[in-house]
């Protein structure tokens, strides 16, 4: 049975989307991210800008929608899962909003689910990767635009063209993002006849990677055939370059991991000609969102777009055409209207699979160039891999 007290914010709640629903009456958007406490503080930063330039661009600059002012409210999770479930819930209940988008941790926001399905609210998940979010224990009140784990390792798969002669060790962060990106690498390499010999999880905010290299080193240095340390860490640390500093050449290891944030790409510069897979970088993509994105960000800001900015202009593109489309401005109409929707956004054509609501997506096949007059490492595309080259489990079915 449900509280009293979620009666009462049900109930309030109710009135305010009764008033939403009328022309001239505000949307409210709740922004439930990690703006304190770590520094993915980052990713939660370049998505907030990100979200309103897309809101700016989807509307013409009138913040409005079908007559509806969208007001957008920021709560901080300070990165912890139950701070992140309160603030979410007033978001919901006390400001009556009608769609939340966040989190910026996936084992945060994985507390936040429940949430969602409580309150019978929209969650949005932008930047949150782990395929857990939209997975068993996920609900209908979630969809989700940024991509997942197996997005990620599919396409990080594809890049490194594996084969029998392939053999790699993992290394990745021991919680929900790095637990389930190896598991979707290791399902991504099923059937293609390479091998992972060893997997290393770290404690998040590892700085000394010593000791999972060199059992890395010892599992892979025998083998014969191509030899590669797999990365998957979204924190800091600098793994690459310390794993790089130990000289893997040493036994014709390679180092491979995905694309990263512009504040990153400095330290690929030690991996020249290292192959990838990335969500997003600014130059690859060529469509008019992004040459938007690109132009107006570089003016505002004197920089490009970043990986969470596209992420977040994204996220809004989709807010908006759902707002647009939807036959009621409610719950059950924002579903109805999301469900299987097809979007531009600056990375190309989303859509929302409408059996767990991952929004499917394109990534991109890089290859690492270093100019010494670019502060950071350039990931030249090799190629756009497809939406459709992917094969992307189901999560949540019922």
């Amino acid at each position: 049975m449900k509280s009293l007290l979620r009666m009462a914010a049900t109930g309030l709640a109710a009135l305010a989307l009764a008033g939403a629903a009328q022309a001239g009456d505000p949307v409210k958007i709740a922004l439930v991210h990690g703006m304190s406490g770590s520094t993915f503080e980052a990713f939660s930063k370049q998505t907030q800008t990100g979200f309103e330039m897309g809101l700016e661009y989807a509307t013409n600059g009138t913040m409005e929608v079908n007559g509806h002012p969208i007001e957008i409210i920021v709560k901080d999770t300070q990165f912890k899962p139950d701070v992140a479930r309160a603030v979410l819930a007033e978001a919901y209940g006390d400001d009556g909003a009608l769609i939340a988008v966040g989190g910026t941790s996936s084992g945060v926001t994985k507390g936040m689910l429940p949430i969602a399905e409580e309150y019978e609210r929209i969650l949005l998940v932008e930047p949150a990767v782990a395929d857990s979010l939209t997975g068993p224990e996920s609900n209908r009140y979630v969809f989700k635009t940024s991509r997942n784990s197996s997005m990620d390792m599919q396409a990080q798969a594809l890049a490194l063209k594996p084969d029998e002669n392939l053999y790699v060790a993992t290394l990745a962060e021991d919680y929900a993002f790095g637990q389930d990106g190896i598991a979707a690498f290791k399902a991504a390499l099923e059937g293609t006849g390479a091998t992972v010999v060893a997997e290393e999880y770290v404690p998040l905010k590892t700085t000394d990677f010593t000791a999972a290299t060199e059992r890395m080193f010892n599992a892979l240095k025998d083998k014969d055939g191509r030899k590669v340390i797999l990365i998957y860490v979204a924190g800091g640390g600098d793994p690459m370059g310390k794993i790089a500093a130990m000289e893997p050449e040493r036994y014709g290891i390679e180092i491979s991991t995905g694309g990263h944030i512009l504040p990153v790409l400095p330290t690929y510069k030690v991996v020249p000609g290292m192959e990838g897979a990335i969500y997003y970088y600014y130059e690859m993509p060529d469509n008019p969102i992004n040459d938007w994105l690109v132009t107006e960000h570089q003016k505002r800001f004197d920089s490009p777009p970043d990986f969470f900015t596209a992420g977040g202009m994204a996220a809004a593109l989709a807010v908006v055409k759902a707002i647009e489309t939807a036959e009621t401005l409610d719950t059950e109409g924002l579903i109805a209207a999301m469900e299987g929707m097809t979007w531009d956004t600056p990375k190309g054509p989303m859509t929302f699979r409408p059996e767990d609501h991952q929004a499917l997506q394109d990534m991109f096949h890089f290859k690492i160039r270093v100019d010494d007059n670019v502060d950071w490492a350039i990931p030249d595309l090799v190629e756009v891999i497809k939406a459709e080259q992917m094969d992307i489990p189901v999560g949540r079915t019922n």
